[in-house]
């Protein structure tokens, strides 16, 4: 079965980024490295959450944008609270959930309720809580639910 690889593209800082990466989702692991001129990898291929990165020592040619970003729903406020702040060590706050990490790298931290509240049968609700949303760079799940529900 084939399968979709991301291939991120870093500027000399690939093992670093992949060392980080490990450290904030720890079931993560390296799978393979390829070795590069002047004793660094070339790439690092890595796992997070199921899915398989592969991380490029590709020089300064190209940046990240927010025009692709990581999306991870998150089933607690617990679990968005540990991710942010691990991820936005060194990088930006953005908003509705959004951050940038400290190699450039766009993340969508996001409650798995978010699709409920935002596409609810009571559409009052839902635009109250889009509305909450769109006052929030880390998401709150208890203050989105309080808008739904007109609190």
């Amino acid at each position: 079965m084939r399968k979709i690889t991301p291939c991120l593209w870093f500027d000399g800082n690939a093992e670093q980024a992949v060392e980080f990466y490990l450290s904030v989702f720890p079931e993560g692991r390296v799978v393979d490295t390829m070795p590069g001129p002047g004793g660094k990898a070339l790439t690092v291929t890595f796992h997070l959450l199921g899915q398989d990165f592969i991380a490029l020592n590709g020089g300064p040619h190209y940046k990240f944008t927010p025009a692709v970003s990581f999306f991870v729903p998150c089933e607690s406020q617990a679990e968005i609270d540990d991710l942010w702040d691990k991820l936005l060590e060194g990088g930006s706050e953005q908003r509705c959930g959004w951050l940038t990490d400290k190699f450039g790298l766009s993340w969508q931290i996001v409650p798995t309720a978010l699709g409920s509240l935002l596409q609810s049968q009571d559409a009052g609700g839902s635009s109250r809580a889009m509305q909450a949303m769109l006052k929030m760079k880390k998401l709150d799940i208890a203050e989105l639910k309080r808008a739904s529900d007109g609190g």
